[in-house]
């Protein structure tokens, strides 16, 4: 992802994975998103703002 795309904005993550290399980075975090018509993503985030680190169900 570009940093600027996610600043400011809640995402659906998961966390607590351990570090795995995915390209040329290391990552500790799994965002979730589904993939549009163009082969892109679409991350799933919260319509309201929600606290930051709550539990998804």
């Amino acid at each position: 992802y570009i940093i600027e795309t996610l600043l400011g904005r809640q995402v659906a993550a998961v966390v607590n994975f351990p570090p795995r290399q995915i390209g040329p980075f290391m990552s500790e975090v799994l965002t979730l998103g589904f993939p549009d018509s163009d082969g892109g993503v679409v991350m799933i985030g919260p319509d309201l703002d929600v606290p930051n680190g709550g539990k998804l169900f």
